[in-house]
């Protein structure tokens, strides 16, 4: 539910090393190191409620086809073992079951570690415990395909599945760049994953709205292929609108939908 495939280790690796050791001083401190333990993120701007997006992907191959989904993402601020988390869920909506999934990820609100996440891809659940040091298979909860996984951390690190949430908090500026210690739960490693804020543009909204957003990217190259993500984050109210990828020769497009947009998850509840 992130946004792509993991970058390679190897060459986030590189990527870090570049930044923090082979740069100049001036050019150093346009660096941001996002780490949980220094609180850069602005979790006062992460504003709970329903936000739903049209995610979509085209194919030069096939450029009369289109592959979409309904994305739901509602986030919520509640009470877990007398402390304050947000707890999101998301829903992916698309043409049949097998495409259908969901996720749901709790963390605490004054720095936004992880506690807990699972998420169910083709009908397959997989459940986590995640503390500072650790990730580890929730093995009380039923038909959990990842009970027996555990992984071993040298610092606590962010759930990549919320990038989105996590850009929302950023302190994005001009000539910002920023390495965030991401993890995928399950997969690989934590990574210090690589954006850079590359200038702003006004876009439309689907209501007509005109707003001034910062251009967040990344860019990378994994088995010699090049995947470009960038994102477009309002200036005013910190709000994810926009995203535009491109990899492996597909083109994939995430758009918020207005506060019109009927809220699947209550029109269906209990049925």
């Amino acid at each position: 539910m992130r946004s792509l495939s993991p970058i390679s280790a190897a060459l986030t690796a590189a990527l870090v090393t570049l930044l923090f050791s082979a740069q100049p001083r001036r050019a150093l401190a346009q660096v941001d190191t996002i780490r949980v333990k220094d609180h850069r993120l602005n979790t006062a701007t992460l504003k709970p409620g329903m936000r739903q997006y049209l995610v979509y992907f085209q194919m030069p191959k096939s450029p009369k086809t289109l592959r979409y989904w309904l994305w739901l993402r509602d986030t919520k601020i509640v009470e877990r073992n007398g402390e304050k988390v947000f707890a999101t869920t998301q829903h992916w909506y698309g043409s049949d079951t097998m495409s259908y999934r969901t996720g749901y990820s709790v963390n605490r609100v004054k720095d936004f570690s992880p506690v807990y996440h699972s998420e169910t891809v083709a009908g397959k659940l997989g459940a986590y415990n995640w503390d500072a040091n650790k990730i580890k298979g929730a093995d009380t909860v039923a038909l959990n395909t990842k009970k027996d996984f555990e992984l071993n951390f040298t610092e606590r690190n962010f759930n990549w599945n919320l990038d989105i949430e996590t850009f929302e908090m950023l302190p994005l500026a001009a000539g910002k760049t920023f390495a965030i210690n991401f993890y995928d739960a399950g997969f690989g490693k934590p990574e210090y994953i690589i954006y850079k804020v590359t200038g702003s543009e006004v876009i439309s909204t689907l209501d007509n709205q005109k707003v001034d957003c910062w251009k967040l990217v990344n860019e990378a190259e994994h088995n010699g292929q090049k995947s470009v993500e960038t994102f477009w984050i309002s200036k005013k109210n910190h709000e994810f609108l926009k995203e535009e990828d491109s990899f492996g020769g597909m083109y994939r497009y995430k758009v918020k939908m207005p506060g019109a947009a009927a809220n699947l998850l209550q029109r269906f509840a209990g049925k």
